[in-house]
């Protein structure tokens, strides 16, 4: 039975604030949890108005204190951003105000320009092409498994879930040698899906924490009562993926009605590519379409993403989905 998460952006939406983000995400978390999900993720992003996740592990920490089971983490930490150390202690620190809940999910992308590294004195080109030795590292200082001279604490025989996220073969392929899970961000970058995840399962070497290999994918849905009143939904994420793609990112817009037909021949094609790791539309649909993802890519999770901009418009969506997949995907 493939398993169900969440991962969260923690909009702010146009008119809205940052308080309102922090709380429409924590209802999130707490209506996953209570409809069976397995974990709660929390993407970093920076310097973007529409986007309050910056901060991970202090938004994890508030939505680890209002739920009581549910795993929370990353996805993910954008390492290159950091020094492994930092990482460490932070995420140590959750695991230890929520023992055995905590995800550590690990990006290679810093996705900054050279305002932002200039702002985190950082050369993230450079922090790049460390990533694989900082990723170790950063398993070092959890688990001990290489000596180290200087020991995070917290940190240190910390009960952390160390996943690797991707978009390409890189990604799969560090995953494997490491004998980590993979997570593939399909839901943005669903090009190299087939080929990483058959990569990651050949390659896979097992590791003390995992004996073979496992899989999680991204998939944005979106779930009404009719397929009108999904699209209508799904339209204010579409807006933003557009606005993120011409560079003129902003706060999460309201829906529009029949959006994709306003829109030039290069936009609704690139929407069209993001469709691939997409189900809209009635809880039926969206289970035909999720249990295809499902049978197309074998994964052992699907992670939902799919921001609205009425909060309470996603706490349905998200019913209406997991009733819907409950008892219906292999």
């Amino acid at each position: 039975m493939t398993e169900f998460s969440v991962l969260d952006l923690v909009p702010v939406r146009e008119g809205g604030t940052l308080t309102e983000a922090f709380a429409a995400s924590t209802a999130l978390a707490i209506k996953a949890e209570e409809l069976g999900c397995k974990r709660f993720w929390v993407a970093e992003h920076h310097a973007m108005e529409g986007i309050a996740g910056g901060a991970t592990s202090v938004v994890l920490a508030h939505i680890g204190n209002a739920t009581n089971h549910i795993r929370i983490g990353s996805g993910g930490i954008m390492l290159p951003n950091h020094t492994p150390f930092q990482i460490a202690e932070q995420f140590g620190t959750l695991d230890a105000l929520f023992p055995g809940r905590v995800d550590l999910g690990l990006g290679r992308a810093p996705g900054a320009g050279p305002e932002l590294q200039k702002a985190l004195r950082k050369n993230l080109h450079q922090a790049s092409e460390y990533f694989p030795q900082d990723a170790v590292e950063l398993r070092a200082l959890l688990t001990g498994d290489i000596e180290l001279p200087v020991t995070a604490t917290p940190g240190m025989g910390s009960n952390i879930e160390l996943w690797m996220l991707g978009s390409s073969l890189f990604g799969a392929s560090l995953a494997a040698k490491l004998g980590m899970p993979y997570a593939f961000a399909a839901h943005f970058a669903p090009d190299h899906l087939d080929a990483a995840l058959a990569l990651y399962r050949r390659d896979f070497q097992s590791s003390k924490a995992f004996e073979k290999p496992h899989v999680m994918v991204a998939m944005n849905v979106f779930a009404a009562e009719s397929v009108e009143a999904a699209q209508i939904l799904a339209s204010s994420q579409q807006q933003s993926f557009v606005a993120l793609r011409t560079g003129s990112p902003g706060k999460l817009p309201p829906p529009i009605k029949d959006y994709t037909a306003t829109l030039p021949a290069p936009a609704r094609a690139m929407l069209d590519h993001l469709g691939q790791a997409a189900a809209v539309g009635t809880p039926e649909s969206v289970r035909v379409d999720v249990d295809a993802f499902v049978k197309r890519t074998n994964a052992d999770e699907i992670i939902l993403c799919g921001s609205t901009f009425d909060p309470e418009a996603r706490l349905r969506s998200l019913h209406l989905t997991i009733a819907a997949c409950e008892n219906a995907t292999v």
